[in-house]
């Protein structure tokens, strides 16, 4: 009888089993010995969670499977990146970085590309969302369709939060107010003079663009206002890609999947960091 395959685990899980934490709920144990699959260079990072429930903490350790995706980055299509798809690719495996994929949310468009030869050439998943522009500072979208497209511009830079919002939740997608923290483009920048936006679920708390006092400002108005959170590195150049990410309990390879697990709240934003 031919043996049963073992359950899939990803390159990020096998290194999450053996990298140093910081995290906000147990530690689950770790086996004394390295399997063969796992590059010391993965041991060289320290990875920081942030989670206000602990319930996606639970779920992604009671399986075997965990996916890390950087949820946030640009490509050469943004006007202000310098880096191309391959590049980041070559980065991450190069430096056996322990994420799985990227998402890149091009700023103020949407125009998707196949990005398949990269993604079997690489072993990475290549998700495309957008990056638009509300009064309240940038705003992430995932699972852009056509059908949303036509709700509103995202050419705009002052898109109204509150029309993105009811046309994200229309049209089945995902939105999440990018590096919030900071001045002028993030929301809580906005919040004294506008209010409190209604129908954010999901902010970003761990941007590597941003300094640590502007995530701080994310992650404790997170906890104030019950926001789950996201990573993503906002990589605009090779060099920046895997600094943050975001941790899934199962495999992810569409942007449908991405959406349903972000919808689901099974998830918890990281921070890499070498040793």
């Amino acid at each position: 009888m031919r043996p049963q395959p073992g359950p899939f685990v990803t390159p990020a899980a096998q290194a999450l089993r053996y990298l140093g934490t910081e995290a906000t709920r147990p530690t689950p144990p770790r086996p004394t010995t390295l399997p063969p699959s796992c590059s010391p260079r993965r041991q060289r990072y320290n990875i920081l969670f942030f989670d206000t429930t602990h319930a996606a903490s639970n779920a992604v350790w009671g399986k075997p499977a965990h996916v890390i995706l950087d949820l946030h980055n640009h490509s050469i299509k943004s006007d202000d990146a310098r880096a191309k798809v391959e590049n980041y690719c070559q980065w991450i495996r190069s430096r056996d970085i322990p994420i799985d994929g990227i998402v890149l949310t091009e700023h103020r468009q949407f125009e998707p590309t196949d990005y398949t030869p990269l993604e079997k050439k690489y072993g990475l998943v290549i998700l495309e969302g957008s990056e638009v522009e509300t009064e309240y500072g940038h705003v992430l979208v995932y699972g852009v369709t056509e059908g949303l497209m036509r709700e509103f511009d995202f050419a705009l830079i002052d898109n109204p939060l509150a029309d993105v919002l009811a046309a994200v939740e229309k049209h089945g997608a995902i939105a999440a107010p990018a590096h919030p923290g900071r001045a002028r483009v993030g929301m809580f920048a906005h919040t004294e003079q506008l209010g409190v936006p209604e129908g954010i679920s999901i902010v970003e708390v761990y941007n590597g663009g941003s300094r640590e006092d502007e995530d701080q400002v994310a992650m404790d108005n997170a906890q104030k206002f019950g926001y789950r959170g996201i990573g993503g590195s906002d990589a605009h150049i090779v060099s920046h890609i895997g600094r943050c990410g975001t941790r899934f309990p199962d495999r992810i390879e569409s942007m449908g999947e991405l959406v349903e697990a972000l919808a689901a709240g099974e998830f918890e934003a990281l921070k890499l960091q070498k040793k």
